[in-house]
């Protein structure tokens, strides 16, 4: 299926709505929940679920949501996650990403990291603008939203001389530069970080880091040492 093809299938706003609640969640989605979260039927959820998994949207598998195993514990549910592969449509048609790739392998070989992380920090104080240094994780979600980073809030212990519930970091699902960053790992990361460095402030209440997980962004948000929430 061609990727406009797939695009076309999320026209439908209930199956728009399910996938986006699908992929929101970072983890195996049962049909009962979608449908709760969708507000409609379970038959119907199943039916736009299915649809999306044919299109290569979402990834279904099964298992048993009751967390029991064994006789009694009853039948694998199918369950569905957000898939792995991207699609993208342009009219007409251009091929960015082959033009960012070279000049990734150009400003490695050229040891320009440091000239690319600069420039990535100035553009991301350019995308602030006027706007003060993001006050705290609640505001740098918002704008970590807006530029397609899917920010979520994952708890954490609170660090020695803290208060509890201050330990938690934003981690992000989704790394706009993730097919390049995947080939050029310490130069487009390190770039991704610079660039949210200037995007929510490196002087403010919240600073970004470094912490690589799979399946997500390598950069991570949370409160600055010396400042409070």
């Amino acid at each position: 299926m061609k990727d406009i093809d797939v695009i076309a299938v999320l026209q439908d706003p209930v199956r728009r709505r399910l996938y986006e609640y699908v992929a929101a969640q970072g983890r195996e989605v049962g049909r009962n929940e979608a449908a709760e979260a969708a507000g409609v039927a379970r038959t119907l959820a199943a039916h736009h679920l299915d649809r999306l998994a044919e299109a290569g949207l979402l990834e279904s598998g099964s298992r048993r949501l009751t967390g029991r195993s064994g006789p009694g514990a009853g039948r694998p549910a199918k369950v569905y996650t957000r898939a792995r592969g991207e699609r993208s449509v342009s009219l007409p048609a251009r091929d960015y990403r082959t033009a960012a790739e070279l000049l990734a392998e150009a400003a490695e070989q050229a040891g320009l990291d440091a000239g690319l992380r600069a420039a990535a920090r100035r553009r991301g104080e350019s995308l602030r603008g006027a706007a003060a240094p993001c006050g705290g994780l609640e505001q740098a979600m918002e704008v970590l939203a807006a530029r397609g980073y899917e920010p979520h809030l994952e708890e954490g212990e609170a660090r020695e001389g803290e208060d509890a519930g201050r330990g938690g970091v934003v981690r992000m699902r989704n790394c706009p530069f993730h097919a390049v960053a995947e080939r050029f790992p310490p130069l487009v990361c390190g770039m991704n970080l610079a660039l949210l460095e200037g995007l929510i402030g490196a002087d403010g209440p919240v600073r970004a880091r470094m912490d690589a997980r799979p399946g997500e962004c390598c950069v991570v948000i949370e409160a600055s040492k010396n400042n409070h929430d």
